[in-house]
């Protein structure tokens, strides 16, 4: 099973609200999902991004692929690979 961690839309239309989670890559966006790691809102300036540090750690740790985006949003936050 290989597990991503990814983003999953939420919000209305055209105001996106997302949240980063772990799930499997053949889940998709936005159903099942593993666990919720935090989240990241583009409509304030500047972008807000909250991320549980700790999670996130420990699902790199464990093997998950961040997608591009969420990888940035990692990096952004202080959370390296």
């Amino acid at each position: 099973m290989a597990v991503k961690l990814r983003l999953r839309r939420m919000g209305q239309k055209k105001a996106p609200y997302y949240r980063i989670i772990v799930a499997d890559s053949r889940a998709p966006r936005d159903g099942r999902f593993i666990e919720e790691i935090g989240t990241y809102n583009p409509n304030v300036e500047p972008s807000s991004v909250v991320v549980n540090e700790e999670l996130a750690k420990k699902w790199l740790a464990t093997g998950a692929q961040p997608t591009e985006i969420v990888a940035k949003l990692l990096k952004q936050a202080g959370i390296e690979k």
